[in-house]
């Protein structure tokens, strides 16, 4: 049944909703970070929202006014990257969604009503990604971290000047996946400071 009370959605507003609805979930854990807006793949890609609490779950946003375009492109970055991934989606895109993203992402809608207040309705929760990408997580860092890493594991001998990318790639070679893992959450979650300004942390 169509709600007539209902509006179009868009994504800053949806974005707004849905941080504040994280923090009241993660009002109860000290350890966790919100992350607007992270750039993956050094800036290529960008999820809308993540959440750093011992995993990486990733909220990718499709409000009605958006269109699934770049979803293929976003989907493989996203892929490679986060321990679970959720679309939050606008009622229109409901039926696309379930085509064209993996079974293991969570799916929900958003909608927002004349009023201006955002419901989430959960349609499927997410799972655990099956196969993730350990250079593509290594990249999450940046480079003195890194570097900083293989400086403890002894392994950054021949290196230290080289491009970023041969320091990720030796990383992602110096460790299981899951001590990769940990490592770079950790960092996102507790160690860095100084993001950039058009990512401030929740």
């Amino acid at each position: 049944m169509v709600n007539n009370n209902a509006i179009a959605t868009n994504d800053a507003v949806i974005r707004g909703a849905l941080i504040n609805r994280l923090q009241r979930e993660y009002a109860t854990d000290s350890d966790y970070r919100i992350i607007p807006e992270l750039g993956l793949w050094h800036g290529a890609a960008r999820i809308d929202v993540a959440v750093v609490n011992g995993i990486l779950h990733g909220f990718e946003i499709k409000s009605d006014r958006d269109t699934l375009i770049r979803l293929p492109e976003q989907m493989e970055a996203y892929n490679s990257i986060f321990d679970r991934v959720t679309l939050v989606a606008g009622s229109s895109h409901l039926v696309d969604a379930f085509k064209r993203v993996p079974e293991w992402w969570g799916i929900e809608t958003a909608h927002v009503s004349a009023d201006g207040l955002v419901s989430f309705n959960t349609i499927r929760d997410p799972r655990n990604n099956p196969k993730q990408d350990d250079v593509s997580i290594a990249r999450l860092l940046w480079r003195h971290e890194a570097l900083e890493k293989l400086e403890s594991l002894g392994k950054a001998d021949g290196i230290r000047s080289k491009p970023r990318e041969v320091v990720y790639r030796r990383l992602a070679e110096s460790l299981e996946p899951k001590s990769l893992k940990k490592y770079v959450w950790n960092v996102l979650q507790s160690t860095r400071q100084g993001w950039r300004s058009d990512a401030q942390l929740v």
